[in-house]
């Protein structure tokens, strides 16, 4: 497979790092990247040897694909740009504002043949891979999400921001429609929510409860599953899992006739997984790990949550 030329649109917090893993890839050639702020981007360019620019169109016709890792309300037009000059796109999640605008951007990219990945990291989390082959049909969910403030992402509710992942994650777990959504949250510090809670119920009788928040006194970033014989517990950043099934012949001290056992995981660099993916997907023609439909999917359910939550506390903000 000959190299991929490509570019990061946005180097800031993020777009910095994809920058980073793209630069030290052997079938990659980082042509450039940008950012309006000019001084930004020349800093990050000379940092890897590329080229700066200031305007995402100088990359047309110079490359084959690009990481767009821009504020969420200007995801759609750059990328509806890139696709439509026949350039692979990976978009940052959450994929767009809207879901019009999702729905345009996988026309687009059907009707130019063009591979469009979504940037929900966490499907490359070592521990969320090992769940596909441990999970069978769950029936409670509990996940807490939650994170030291930082003064990025506060362009969207913590729903767009944080729990989208969550969100993303169990839907690819429990593989049925969702009839019920309640939610709650609140601003704290932000424009928009910064804690939210929300129930989903599923067609095949699944719960999941799930709580996020970007204003905590710690990290945590754990999902709890009950299946039929089973109890898993997952820790995200400790990359490990904890795993419990009936087994009369074991005689525990801890839960009587429940096997208990725990799954460790070595070190990884999920971003460099997910972007080493996408490249791949780029030179052989095949559906990303998150493809678009993947990535509208979470984002509806993720803008149904963040309209539940700001009709509830419109009342007490204005």
């Amino acid at each position: 497979m000959k190299k991929v030329r490509a570019a990061v649109i946005g180097v800031g917090y993020l777009g910095k790092y994809h920058a980073e893993k793209y630069s030290a890839m052997e079938d990659v050639d980082l042509i450039g990247v940008v950012d309006i702020d000019r001084g930004l981007a020349q800093e990050v360019a000379a940092r890897f040897n590329t080229l700066a620019f200031t305007d995402y169109r100088d990359l047309f016709g110079r490359v084959d694909a690009v990481s767009v890792v821009v504020p969420t309300e200007d995801h759609f037009p750059i990328a509806a740009d890139c696709l439509k000059q026949d350039l692979d796109v990976l978009i940052e999640k959450p994929m767009t504002a809207t879901l019009a605008q999702a729905d345009e951007l996988i026309d687009i990219a059907k009707a130019k043949r063009r591979i469009m990945q979504i940037g929900h990291l966490e499907r490359f989390n070592p521990a969320v891979i090992a769940l596909k082959d441990i999970v069978r049909r769950p029936m409670f969910i509990e996940a807490h999400r939650l994170s030291l403030f930082k003064d990025r992402s506060t362009d969207v509710s913590v729903v767009l921001d944080l729990m989208i992942h969550d969100i993303d994650i169990i839907m690819n777990l429990v593989k049925s429609e969702i009839k019920s959504i309640h939610a709650a949250g609140a601003p704290v510090i932000c424009e928009h929510a910064d804690i939210a809670n929300v129930r989903l119920e599923f067609v095949s009788g699944c719960v999941a409860n799930v709580t996020v928040s970007r204003i905590s006194t710690k990290n945590q970033r754990k999902i709890r599953l009950f299946q039929k014989d089973a109890y898993l517990s997952v820790d995200f950043a400790a990359r490990d899992i904890t795993v419990i099934r009936r087994d009369e012949s074991i005689a525990s001290d801890v839960i009587p006739g429940m096997d208990i056992r725990r799954l460790s995981f070595s070190d990884s660099d999920a971003l460099e997984d997910e972007l080493a993916s996408f490249i791949q997907a780029v030179g052989t023609r095949r559906t990303p790990v998150v493809s678009g439909i993947a990535g509208r999917k979470a984002l509806q359910v993720a803008l149904s949550i963040t309209d539940q939550i700001n009709t509830a506390i419109k009342p007490y903000i204005e």
